[in-house]
């Protein structure tokens, strides 16, 4: 660590150079498997698509034993319409899967990279944030794709105007719309991250975030019609609605982080 505190600029240039090419050759590696592995990938991917997916499993199971009903078995039809779609659509699961893999070995490097320049102190605080945010955000991309984006395909996917008119989703348009969700979701799910760290710091407090509590919840729900791939109530509710019990989660997390701006900023 003395060593590369030592260090010039330009050779720093070269220890971020080699890390940047272990990063990019463990993304390929991690793709050429994800791509080779198709049916395994694709058999996760499109799992929320029938009735059989856990979720609606597990929805079921509850209603038949509050209410002894459950609900009707479905399977919605996934097409292509483009010549080269599935393959383009192949590449880019392969490309995002290969990302997804590789992206704690990544922040493992980058921040070993970063870290001889921070204080002991700054180092402590910095790799919970890091260890946090990351687990936050996985923890927001699994909440898209066990709960939000199935329960929102459910109800788009089977929502008909007429019987005459079948419901036939788009491979595009089914892809696009997990990706961003679990995406954004996931960014999403850095707010308590983000409160940990202002309140932290002093610039935010509980109070605060008590008094515009009803302002944030308006900010949410237009964040979420702005980021969901569709454009309907249901979709951005069912993004939102979990957003909202984050920020509840957040004003306890500032609440517990003192009292005293100047403490705050002492203890950070």
């Amino acid at each position: 660590m003395e060593d590369k505190a030592d260090m010039s600029f330009w050779e720093h240039l070269d220890v971020l150079r080699g890390t940047l090419i272990k990063i990019i050759a463990g993304t390929a590696i991690c793709g050429i498997m994800a791509f080779i592995l198709k049916d395994e990938v694709f058999s996760i991917i499109l799992a929320p698509k029938d009735s059989s997916f856990i979720t609606y499993r597990l929805l079921d199971k509850i209603s038949a034993s509050a209410s002894g009903t459950t609900a009707d078995a479905f399977s919605v039809d996934i097409i292509n319409t483009g010549l080269a779609g599935q393959f383009v659509t192949h590449m880019k699961i392969a490309v995002c899967t290969g990302m997804l893999l590789i992206s704690p070995y990544a922040i493992y490097l980058l921040f070993g990279f970063l870290s001889p320049a921070l204080y002991a102190n700054e180092r402590k605080y910095s790799l919970r944030i890091v260890i946090s945010g990351y687990v936050m955000f996985v923890i927001g991309m699994l909440t898209a794709y066990f709960l939000i984006f199935p329960l929102t395909f459910r109800f788009l996917g089977t929502y008909q105007v007429s019987s005459e008119i079948p419901n036939m989703i788009t491979l595009p348009s089914y892809i696009n719309t997990l990706i961003t969700m679990c995406i954004m979701l996931g960014i999403l799910f850095e707010l308590p991250v983000l409160t940990w760290i202002l309140s932290k710091t002093g610039i935010l407090s509980a109070r605060v975030m008590r008094h515009f509590r009803k302002h944030a919840i308006v900010v949410i729900f237009i964040i979420a019609a702005v980021i969901t791939p569709t454009s309907d109530m249901f979709t951005m509710s069912a993004v939102a609605v979990p957003v909202c019990l984050l920020y509840e989660a957040s004003i306890l997390i500032a609440a517990g982080n003192g009292t005293s701006p100047r403490r705050k900023k002492q203890a950070f």
